[in-house]
């Protein structure tokens, strides 16, 4: 009887802990789901508003670091930035739908070959960059890379491509503290920017992949090799720009 009893006790024991994890499981989706409606929520409602504040503004200020943010319109960025960033980040910015998977491919590759040190980029688009900037983390992961696929072809189906280069200069981490073209432009070289010249667009273009590190104001020779070869890159890409008219 006391056999029985015991095993009872543990078969009950059993079913109650696998409905506990069934309601967390159940709990976990909701959440997801909820968390995903509101990201895509905000992001159509980004299509006309300007993005108060960033998920890495969010992050960099909890971690202690200042919050220079300054939205300007696109008409009152430089056209030489809007060059130089498409010829570094993303050369095919008006050819794909907010992924290029021909870059993606490439990459795949890389992996599948087992190439030392993986891949040499990202592969994130501009559109990519914007989704992660807004609302993902800056750590780079698998999880955070499958998150942004869906997002960008989100925001590249109810943003216009002149919206999201709009978004994605504004919201771009600059230095620390630093965020958009403006507040780069005044911190590096004491202008807004709309006064941007074409070396100075290509150093704050050379600085992207990494901005805590590199500094456009006073940049390493390797910044400036970088700005030079951006230089060199915006001309091939001007036939591209059909989608950003400011830019051509």
């Amino acid at each position: 009887m006391k056999g029985q009893g015991d095993a009872t006790a543990a078969s009950g024991s059993r079913r109650s802990g696998g409905m506990r994890l069934r309601r967390w499981l159940a709990r976990a989706v909701l959440l997801v789901a909820a968390a995903t409606l509101v990201v895509l929520g905000l992001a159509a409602g980004y299509r006309f508003v300007a993005p108060p504040v960033s998920s890495l503004m969010l992050i960099r200020a909890l971690g202690g670091a200042p919050v220079d943010y300054r939205w300007v319109p696109l008409e009152e960025i430089s056209p030489y930035l809007v060059r130089a960033v498409v010829a570094s980040e993303d050369a095919r910015f008006c050819l794909h739908r907010g992924v290029d998977w021909q870059v993606m491919g490439g990459l795949v590759s890389q992996v599948f070959d087992g190439e030392e040190g993986g891949p040499s980029r990202g592969g994130s688009t501009i559109t990519m960059q914007t989704a992660k900037n807004l609302f993902l983390w800056p750590q780079r992961s698998y999880v955070r890379k499958a998150a942004e696929l869906p997002l960008a072809y989100w925001i590249d189906f109810v943003w216009p491509k002149q919206r999201v280069m709009e978004v994605y200069l504004n919201v771009a981490e600059w230095g620390p503290g630093i965020y958009g073209a403006e507040a780069a432009a005044r911190h590096h070289f004491g202008k807004p920017a709309a006064k941007l010249t074409r070396a100075e667009a290509a150093l704050l273009a050379a600085v992207l992949p990494n901005p805590l590190e590199r500094v456009a104001g006073k940049p390493s020779r390797q910044v400036k090799r970088r700005a030079g070869a951006i230089q060199r890159r915006v001309a091939g890409t001007v036939p591209y720009l059909d989608c950003l008219p400011s830019a051509r």
